[in-house]
């Protein structure tokens, strides 16, 4: 089982916001059909196979609306038995607590797990295609705004990685740097950029975007991790991997990460080149969902 996920205050803003854009306490039909001391039984159920996500979350969903003297039991038991694949009609989740809260926070929850467990069942397509390289699956900051701490989980929990989580976590150089450092007079070259910020930014993780191979060439230097390589063939990603190499012939050179436009039809390829990284946009920007729902199974005495 993966450790359990760190609900942080990301997550928790986005709970937040989302309950607030539903006006979940605000409820017009729960309040006018069930008495506030109601309570009842829900389960959280996958309608089609694959990966599930999400649904450990799901009690800090109803925690935000519970009042003040109320409590709800609820335990994501997809993940509490450690299932990494389930099938259409499994469990994820079971709840039980005040039907208002339940009725509250339904489309939220069920929101956040089928965008979730969508991205993770996407993401071990990719890991599956590529088993057998030493190519890993990376997510990109391609994700939905103020979701972003979800869908990089959701990628983890489909076995990939992440390819940096925000602008803090190294330097990337791309092509926009580039230009920028023209404009502002600071650098001329990819070389001239690598070699500030190798001289500036002592300790700083580097990662640097290279369009050719002379711009690969550049980057081939202490100090840079990774190399990116934006919209290469799969013949050109295996022509830089031979590149990286020769300049690199005992190791420890940076790795290499493959990008742009790869799908599943095509990721096989790239993987089998040598690269290190492959980084797939598409896993958290155009994932389907997972059909999933929740349904109230039965009342408790209040």
């Amino acid at each position: 089982m993966r450790p359990p996920p760190e609900i942080t205050e990301l997550h928790r803003e986005a709970i937040r916001l989302a309950l607030k854009e539903d006006a979940a306490r605000t409820d017009v039909t729960a309040a006018t059909l069930v008495p506030p001391d109601a309570r009842g039984f829900a389960l959280i159920v996958a309608k089609e196979d694959g990966i599930p996500s999400g649904a450990e979350f799901g009690g800090f969903v109803f925690a935000e609306l519970l009042e003040p003297g109320d409590s709800l039991n609820y335990a994501p038991t997809a993940y509490l038995r450690g299932a990494v694949r389930v099938r259409a009609g499994d469990e994820l989740a079971r709840m039980d607590g005040s039907l208002r809260t339940l009725l509250a926070g339904e489309r939220t929850v069920v929101n956040l797990v089928q965008r979730m467990s969508g991205i993770a069942t996407l993401t071990a397509k990719f890991v599956d295609a590529v088993k057998g390289t030493r190519a890993r699956i990376l997510a990109t900051r391609k994700t939905a705004p103020g979701l972003r701490a979800f869908d990089l989980e959701a990628v983890r929990a489909g076995g990939g990685g992440v390819h940096r989580e925000s602008l803090a976590d190294r330097i990337l150089v791309k092509a926009n740097h580039l230009e920028a450092a023209r404009a502002a007079g600071t650098a001329e070259s990819m070389a001239d950029v690598v070699a500030l910020i190798v001289r500036e930014k002592p300790g700083v993780p580097i990662g640097i975007e290279a369009v050719d191979i002379d711009e690969l060439r550049a980057a081939l230097v202490p100090r840079v991790e990774v190399v990116l390589l934006d919209n290469f063939s799969p013949e050109r990603m295996a022509e830089a991997v031979r590149v990286r190499d020769a300049a690199f012939p005992g190791g420890g050179g940076p790795e290499l990460e493959a990008s742009g436009g790869i799908t599943l039809a095509t990721v096989r390829r790239y993987a089998e080149t040598g690269v290190e990284r492959i980084s797939v946009g598409a896993i958290t920007h155009s994932a389907p969902a997972l059909d999933v729902s929740m349904r109230i199974v039965k009342a408790l005495p209040a």
